[in-house]
């Protein structure tokens, strides 16, 4: 370990924990300590007397009770198996320059180098400890008549910590930018190497390991209250090492960053500003143009590079990144990895599962899509798919078609059918006035001037059991602070939409994995697999957004109509905005922001601002559409 004060006042907090250790070791042998003088009293004749055999009576057992739940405790801190993050390890076979520039980092920073190299499909790097047992591989098979005989068994030897990377700097960043980012993270292999720093964190990581097998669920009622004694133990330890283990690893980041300052300094200024450029781009790609592909049951296979695409985009758009672009002549740390295609799509497919619960592989329901497949496999199907559920839901209402002078006599889906249920009700009738205060006229607020016009153009179909339909969600749906300030129509249209997705997104698809219902109670639950190095029961691990208001589905699924309106009357197509997803391009120029016309058809019921458009553009909104 260096000289750095860093590292010293991470040493002094390293020993503060495992005196912590020590203490604790000592409180559960003190029983044992005073039953051994006790009885060895007795055997030398000095200590009899009734009240000495009572205390060796009580004592003796007490103690050996605690000598067992401190083994007990013992041992499930040292077996329990510390989590781990999630990544795609990185061998050196497919990146040996990558390898390489990282060991000659660490021969500059005089610390050890990593033991391995892997990705996460985050913005953030940093060294991960996986010395426990349960992360290494399974040993190699003997095929020996006695296997093991005659050798010992091997001695844990120490071993670097593993450097991981977040996948989207490889793309974006330069080599040299990469280097001078990653000097601070590798210099923390210093302290670490230190035996009493990695004792006190191996404590800490088995404390915290141990809290979560206790809070685990159980059926047994002696495991249960075995684990609750154990969970309670190593909370009382963890918050006693708690200021300690967070100064000893401020101290050891102190220390990293100290002896770095020799390698690359102006550098990584510069890529300190790339560092955050990326971060908003990483972030504007998940939520705005992969979520939306994640739920149409498609995972974009090269996410790392629509970040080149995303901020190169942004560097177009916004001043502030102009001259950003312009490193994009240098070397890119992709070029260090031997196939930089199939990591992008092992981080891709790993990013769909933290952020979205995907499965695990490619399948028929859970494909991966190109990025020059995207606006037809994503952006139209989304719409179409939307603007099928959107006049569904109109069908279970009873909703009847558009009627007028330039609308045909046809059932199939129009425009004007959706703009016209919003539009017939006055916009003093809002969601806060009436909608919400009479929920049970959510069917009736659709227009009704012929009460026999049309009696059998869209019948209702059998999607509710009786008793159960529509209706029975639309009360407590209408009542959400959301929908206030909303026409009564848009409000109950909302409502049902809300509650339609909710039942759709209940049924288990290959892409939404974690709606499946539960097993019978005759079928016990999977149990995880021991040597999976993550568990995957509750994902997603880091869901993107929280899940859309009912006033945020009507403003998609009525800016997905009037999208399939423009390309199935006026030509328009789908397409691929990179900061933005899925827009709509009229003669191959992106059309102006829909949302400012829908929401004023939502709240006020004046569809004037968007009729205008509509025409402007040459947009039929009496003309069938195709639906999904």
């Amino acid at each position: 370990m260096g000289v750095e004060a860093g590292a010293q006042i991470a040493r002094a907090r390293a020993l503060a924990v495992l005196r912590i250790r020590s203490r604790a070791l000592a409180v559960a042998l003190l029983p044992a300590a005073f039953a051994v003088i006790l009885l060895a009293g007795a055997a030398g004749d000095r200590l009899e007397g009734p009240g000495w055999d009572t205390a060796r009576a009580v004592l003796t057992p007490l103690a050996a009770l605690v000598l067992l739940a401190a083994a007990g405790v013992a041992l499930v801190v040292a077996r329990a198996r510390p989590a781990m993050s999630p990544t795609v390890p990185v061998a050196e076979e497919a990146a040996p320059d990558l390898y390489r520039m990282v060991r000659d980092l660490a021969d500059r920073l005089d610390v050890p180098a990593p033991s391995a190299i892997a990705l996460t499909p985050d913005c953030d790097s940093w060294l991960e400890d996986r010395t426990h047992r349960s992360h290494a591989p399974p040993p190699a098979e003997e095929h020996d008549d006695i296997a093991g005989s005659g050798k010992q068994a091997p001695r844990r030897q120490p071993v670097a910590p593993v450097l991981v990377i977040g996948s989207p700097f490889l793309w974006w960043m330069r080599v040299g930018e990469l280097r001078a980012v990653l000097a601070p993270v590798i210099a923390g292999t210093g302290p670490s190497a230190h035996p009493d720093i990695a004792a006190a964190r191996r404590f800490v990581r088995g404390l915290d390991a141990a809290v979560a097998v206790a809070s685990e669920p159980r059926r047994d009622p002696v495991s249960r209250l075995v684990l609750a004694g154990v969970g309670r133990v190593a909370r009382l330890l963890l918050r006693s090492c708690r200021v300690h283990a967070a100064e000893l690893e401020r101290g050891v980041a102190a220390a990293a960053a100290e002896r770095a300052q020799a390698v690359d300094y102006g550098l990584r200024i510069v890529a300190q500003e790339q560092v955050g450029l990326a971060y908003a781009g990483w972030d504007r790609l998940l939520t705005r143009v992969a979520l939306p592909a994640w739920r149409m049951g498609r995972w974009p296979s090269r996410l790392d590079a629509g970040v080149v695409a995303a901020l190169t985009e942004l560097s177009r758009r916004d001043r502030l990144a102009e001259g950003f672009a312009s490193r994009l002549g240098e070397r890119p740390a992709c070029d260090l990895l031997e196939e930089p295609g199939a990591v992008d799509e092992a981080a891709s497919l790993l990013a769909a599962r933290l952020f979205h619960g995907g499965p695990a592989g490619p399948g028929p329901d859970w494909a991966p899509v190109d990025w020059s497949e995207y606006p037809d496999e994503v952006v139209d199907r989304k719409w179409r798919l939307d603007a099928a559920r959107l006049h569904r839901v109109l069908d279970t209402m009873g909703v009847r078609p558009a009627t007028g002078p330039t609308h045909t006599a046809t059932d199939a889906p129009t425009l004007s059918r959706v703009l016209d249920h919003l539009t017939n009700t006055p916009p003093s009738d809002t969601a806060g006035s009436t909608g919400a205060d009479h929920p049970s006229a959510g069917p009736a607020t659709a227009p009704t001037t012929d009460p026999t016009a049309h009696p059998t153009a869209h019948p209702a179909p059998a999607a509710h059991p009786p008793g159960a339909g529509a209706d029975a969600d639309t009360p407590d749906l209408l009542d959400d602070e959301d929908l206030s300030g909303t026409t009564a129509p848009s409000a109950t249209l909302a409502a049902r939409l809300s509650a339609e997705l909710a039942r759709e997104e209940a049924a288990p698809t290959a892409a939404n994995p974690s709606a499946a219902a539960p097993p019978p109670a005759t079928v016990p639950a999977p149990a995880p697999d021991p040597m999976a190095l993550w568990d995957d029961r509750a994902l997603p691990l880091f869901p993107l957004q929280p899940p859309r208001t009912a006033r945020e589905l009507l403003a998609d699924h009525l800016t997905a109509m009037v999208c399939c309106a423009a390309m199935d009357t006026a030509g328009a197509a789908p397409g691929l905005d990179w900061l933005d997803g899925p827009t709509l391009l009229v003669d191959g120029e992106r059309t102006a922001d829909l949302a400012p016309m829908v929401l004023s058809l939502i709240e006020d019921g004046d569809a004037t601002p968007l009729r205008l458009w509509l025409s402007q553009l040459g947009i039929r909104p009496e003309k069938p559409v195709r639906l999904g």
